[in-house]
């Protein structure tokens, strides 16, 4: 985990971060791309600006506990109880 991370590893889209923008996502030929929450059946559960700006958020939290010494917390993006479901494979 020490060292830059591998990335550019996409076959269609780019992804960058600026840490006072947050993600851009662009295809490869630099148009306009989005985020998606897609469930296993396929159906696109949220998409676009507000997705990023959620993954963003939640990576932030996530960097700042591990460098307080609280990287061992798990990062929700809402309450327990307020609709999150963690998978099998998150459940401590």
């Amino acid at each position: 985990m020490i060292g830059i991370p591998t990335t550019n590893s996409l076959q269609s889209a780019t992804i960058s971060g600026v840490c006072h923008e947050g993600l851009t996502v662009k295809t490869r030929d630099g148009g306009q791309a989005y985020l998606a929450v897609v469930d296993a059946s396929g159906n696109i559960l949220e998409s676009g600006p507000l997705v990023a700006r959620e993954v963003w958020n939640v990576t932030l939290a996530v960097y700042k506990n591990f460098l307080i010494g609280k990287g061992h917390l798990r990062i929700f993006n809402a309450p327990p109880g307020d609709g999150v479901i963690p998978n099998e494979s998150t459940t401590p």
